[in-house]
């Protein structure tokens, strides 16, 4: 009888325990929402695509919405660079019975949709395709800032800790930001640090991810394990795994590296110095 009321109270307590971690976690994605909620945004694209298979060229142009997450109070957003340029993740072509496929991407307009339904005319500024980045920054300077987030402060998360993914959701959910607790499944060091989400990345694509007491960690993007040409046709139809793909978390330190040159692009050329008149 004693026995079973000691184990009665370790339950307990151990029930609580588990209760006073989920509380924490979801007080710390209700802190994560408020602070950075506005720094999640959709970016607006037409693209336009030219497909070609051996000698034959097909066009097409899409409408399409990315998850972007800003990073500078300047506008400087990030996002997925194979969520605008599939051949990004297949490295321009694929093989099959001696015929090339390839797919080129040309971004005809990009807009910057703020969450109060803003929208700002925009340009990718710098691509990245090993990172799977793009960075988008207004073409005209801002009249206030936007809310950002700071990576050079950045966490750095072991296994099993929990992290707040943030994601806005599409047209069909009036694009509300949304917010939820994941953990961290592995840490991978070679070639390259990155992190991946328990989840698989299903919090988004271009979603920032945080520690709970709210410091950044990063971003989910897709990684390509493929080689120029080694994606085929057989592969694309294996789906995303036989494509060598997968949604990982790039560290705050390799988006901010990259940052710097795209803010470096956007700066007007240095005026040269007007010359005095020569005296006769």
């Amino acid at each position: 009888m004693i026995t079973r009321f000691i184990y009665t109270l370790v339950a307990a307590g151990l029930v609580g325990s588990s209760f006073a971690f989920a509380d924490d976690a979801a007080e710390a994605g209700r802190h994560v929402l408020s602070r950075y909620q506005d720094a999640v945004v959709t970016v607006k694209l037409v693209v336009s695509f030219t497909i070609t298979l051996g000698s034959n060229d097909r066009q097409s142009e899409s409408k399409t919405e990315a998850v972007g997450t800003v990073i500078d109070s300047s506008g400087l957003t990030v996002i997925s660079l194979s969520t605008i340029d599939p051949s990004s993740m297949m490295r321009g072509r694929t093989r099959s019975q001696q015929m090339e496929l390839k797919i080129d991407c040309v971004v005809k307009d990009a807009k910057l949709m703020l969450p109060d339904g803003t929208e700002m005319a925009a340009e990718i500024v710098l691509r990245d395709k090993d990172l799977d980045v793009a960075y988008v920054l207004p073409i005209e300077k801002l009249a206030k800032p936007l809310i950002a987030l700071d990576l050079v402060h950045a966490a750095k998360p072991q296994v099993l800790d929990e992290v707040i993914c943030l994601n806005r959701l599409g047209k069909i959910a009036d694009r509300a930001v949304a917010v939820s607790v994941e953990r961290i499944d592995a840490l991978v060091e070679r070639p390259r640090p990155f992190y991946v989400l328990a989840s698989g990345g299903s919090s988004g694509v271009g979603s920032p991810v945080f520690s709970l007491s709210g410091t950044p960690i990063g971003i989910i993007l897709m990684r390509n394990a493929l080689s120029e040409g080694e994606a085929n046709a057989t592969s694309v139809f294996s789906g995303i795994g036989g494509l060598g793909i997968m949604p990982i978390i790039v560290p705050a330190g390799d988006i901010l590296e990259d940052a710097k040159q795209a803010l470096e692009a956007k700066k007007p050329a240095t005026e040269q110095p007007k010359q005095e008149p020569k005296q006769k």
